[in-house]
């Protein structure tokens, strides 16, 4: 039978050093709750239930803690902040709902990877009752020592408690502990608040499981999994981190990135074989690249489904409800939202296109507008298959451009146009000879008499 394990997910720190009005585990990475983040790990590892600590913000982290995930969350509130023992031992109800594994994770640490995880509790199905996630340090003051011997660990020494051979040890404890479900709460209950603060820490579950006899262990997992976040600063460079690893499994599925590090990321984003991004490409939620298409430098997305081989930028935005077909194409300075542009179709150059359903192999002329918006509701324009909208045309919406219509440039359109049929709707040209000459004479008197006015 498969093992059972719960995740008990600290998410209940105050962010005072954030500085911020809301919850530091509901600011983001990669678009994403970096509570999120955590919960999703978890969840690609195996754990089948989330009990989440929770205090400010407790409903808004909760949800955020749950959204997409096909695992139960069940929050449990920490009123007082006695250290992180007494903050798992909040969950004791969901522990005695009886697992094999119980895994402490931190709700501020995102990059925590399924891999690291699913390590820990391999090592508890193969006898471990404690297992403890360490990193290397290339320099380790400020963090606790892994205390080994025989190859099993005898203790989590603070730096501040470490003796100078203790210090000496790089490797560090990255805060994340598995250890063994039956046996849970009675180690919990178990750790006192002898120390200079008064708390309870969960490090000393260590000790106090090698005083029954119980084996702990301690593996080593990338320093970057155990990043946590407290400040802006700090969460700057789990972003960083994060998009790094986003962009290089692009990479490898098959994505070509100019420069990679000037393409941000978000967490769904889906890429196709062979795309390929230019430099300074930003990803919002909810894009999907199809194969072979191209983003070309400078261009913003946001949920957008970009169709095989289409072709966008450079200096576009995609809006959210965006959709294009096959080899369909917005250029340089266009932006499109909740349309839909139908294969082969192209919105070339510094034109507008919302609320609107554009059939295949149209033309959008340059400085075409949708005008969608009549100061309250929003409205809808069609253009045909194989319509050719000229240069420089407002479609007053809502309106219907048929299949294989013309309009011509510079028109304001506020009717139907029939398919097939050729629409202008501009005042006609006047041609005055000589009227420019005497136009500019008029306008420099007035200028001298302005100047004139000025000195007197």
């Amino acid at each position: 039978m498969a093992r059972t394990c719960l995740a008990v997910v600290l998410a209940a720190g105050d962010a005072t050093r954030m500085k911020s009005s809301k919850s530091k585990v509901l600011h983001t990475v990669g678009n994403l709750p970096l509570i999120a983040h955590v919960t999703r790990a978890a969840a690609a590892a195996g754990v089948g239930k989330v009990a989440l600590v929770v205090g400010r913000d407790a409903e808004l982290v909760t949800d955020a803690a749950g959204a997409g995930l096909d695992v139960p969350v069940t929050p449990v509130e920490q009123t007082e902040r006695k250290g992180t023992g007494h903050a798992v031992l909040m969950a004791r109800d969901v522990i005695s709902e009886g697992f094999d594994d119980v895994v402490v994770l931190y709700g501020d640490a995102p990059l925590i990877s399924p891999d690291s995880l699913t390590a820990a509790i391999d090592q508890r199905a193969q006898g471990a009752d404690v297992v403890v996630l360490g990193f290397r340090a290339a320099d380790p003051t400020g963090y606790g020592r892994l205390i080994e011997k025989d190859g099993e660990l005898v203790a989590i020494r603070e730096h501040k408690e470490a003796s100078e051979d203790e210090r000496a040890i790089d490797f560090c404890n990255g805060g994340v502990i598995t250890f063994s479900g039956p046996e849970a709460v009675s180690l919990l209950e178990a750790i006192g608040n002898a120390n200079a603060k008064g708390e309870y820490y969960l490090t000393d579950i260590v000790e106090i499981a090698r005083v029954r006899g119980l084996k702990c262990v301690a593996i080593e997992a990338p320093e970057e999994d155990m990043m946590g976040c407290n400040t802006r600063a700090e969460l700057a460079e789990i972003e960083q981190v994060w998009q790094a690893r986003a962009r290089h499994a692009a990479m490898l599925s098959g994505v070509s990135m100019i420069d990679p590090a000037s393409v941000f990321l978000s967490f769904d984003t889906q890429l196709g074989n062979d795309v390929l991004i230019e430099p300074n490409v930003w990803f919002g939620p909810g894009v999907r690249v199809g194969a072979g298409a191209v983003i070309h430098a400078f261009c913003h997305l946001e949920g957008a489904d970009v169709g095989p081989s289409a072709v966008i930028g450079p200096f576009a935005r995609l809006r959210p409800g965006t959709e294009l077909g096959e080899k369909a194409k917005v250029g340089n300075f266009c932006e499109t939202k909740k349309a839909k542009i139908g294969d082969g179709a192209k919105v070339n150059h510094l034109s507008y296109v919302g609320d609107a359903v554009i059939g295949k192999a149209a033309n959008i002329g340059a400085g075409t507008i949708t005008c969608n918006y009549d100061g309250q509701n929003k409205h809808l324009t069609e253009i045909g298959a194989g319509a050719f909208i000229g240069s420089n045309s407002s479609l007053v919406a809502p309106v219907r451009i048929g299949d294989g219509a013309f309009v011509g440039s510079g028109s304001v359109v506020t009717m139907d146009v029939p398919d097939d049929a050729l629409a202008i709707a501009r005042a006609r040209q006047e041609t005055k000879p000589g009227r420019a000459a005497r136009l500019r004479e008029k306008i420099a008197a007035i200028k001298a008499l302005k100047s004139a006015s000025r000195h007197q």
